[in-house]
C-alpha cells in the first residue's frame, strides 16, 4: 500500500534558516527544534518529500541532502538521507507543513491581512 505525501517546505520549517537566504546551496543554520523527531513520526504514516526554493536551484538538492547528514540523519546505502525524497517541483501531497502557507477554509482572507 503506498503511503500519501506529507510535504515539509525546508526553510524555516525543518532548517532554522536565522541567517536568511545566503544562496540555493549554502545552508548554514541548526534544524528547528524537533523537526527530526517530528520527521521520523510522520514517516510511520506518510511518505515524506522535503521541499524547497532552492529544490528548482543548481546545488539547491544536494545540499538539504548534505545538510541533513551533517545533523546526523541515517544514510541509505547510497550515501543520501534515508527514507526522505527530495523532489525538484511541489509534490501533489495530501498534506503541506510550511511557514509562509496560510490555511484556506473556504473563506478568502482579507488582502490587509496578507
Amino acid at each position: 500500500m503506498c503511503k500519501q505525501i506529507l510535504c515539509l517546505d525546508f526553510d524555516g520549517t525543518i532548517h532554522s534558516y536565522v541567517s536568511g537566504w545566503q544562496g540555493p546551496d549554502v545552508i548554514t543554520d541548526a534544524p528547528v527544534l524537533g523537526a527530526f523527531d517530528f520527521i521520523r513520526d510522520a514517516m510511520q504514516d506518510f511518505d515524506v518529500h522535503v521541499y524547497s526554493a532552492r529544490s528548482g536551484l543548481p546545488g539547491g538538492i544536494d545540499a538539504m541532502k548534505a545538510w541533513f547528514l551533517l545533523h546526523g540523519w541515517q544514510s541509505n546505502a547510497n550515501g543520501e538521507p534515508e527514507d526522505l525524497t527530495f523532489p525538484i517541483c511541489k509534490p501533489p501531497a495530501h498534506v503541506s507543513i510550511d511557514d509562509r502557507a496560510i490555511t484556506f477554509n473556504g473563506i478568502w482572507p482579507d488582502l490587509n491581512e496578507i
